[in-house]
């Protein structure tokens, strides 16, 4: 069983995509993109703020399918600088209760839509 994620406390897919799958107990996000819902874009300028709001996103999508960011078992983040990681794992520790932190990936890469600095998908398990 496949069931299409969808809601409006994220940002809409800007692709051929959606903001994510769950196959029944498996939940696939799409990259969430440090986008306000509400104005349609990219507001915070600094590493700090776009992690909050990419996660924020991330933690909507999850909440309209019943789960919280605790479901969380693997995170990819994708930096348009590497030497942010310090910034963005200050920020990204307190979305996660502490000793439930999920599994992760980091990477710098060349270049993110709407020259985010920061972009985050994740992969969640449904009780």
């Amino acid at each position: 069983m496949k069931t299409i994620l969808n809601t409006d406390k994220a940002p809409k897919a800007i692709g051929p995509y959606s903001q994510g799958i769950n196959t029944g107990n498996l939940m696939f996000l799409s990259g969430q993109l440090p986008i306000l819902p509400s104005e349609g874009k990219i507001v915070a300028q600094d590493i700090e703020g776009q992690t909050k709001q990419s996660l924020e996103n991330v933690k909507s999508i999850l909440e309209s399918a019943g789960c919280t960011m605790d479901n969380v078992v693997k995170t990819t983040v994708f930096l348009k600088n590497i030497a942010d990681f310090g910034k963005m794992n200050e920020v990204y520790k307190g979305f996660f209760s502490e000793g439930n932190y999920p599994a992760r990936s980091a990477f710098q890469v060349a270049a993110l839509p709407q020259d985010a600095l920061v972009e985050i998908e994740v992969v969640a398990l449904k009780d």
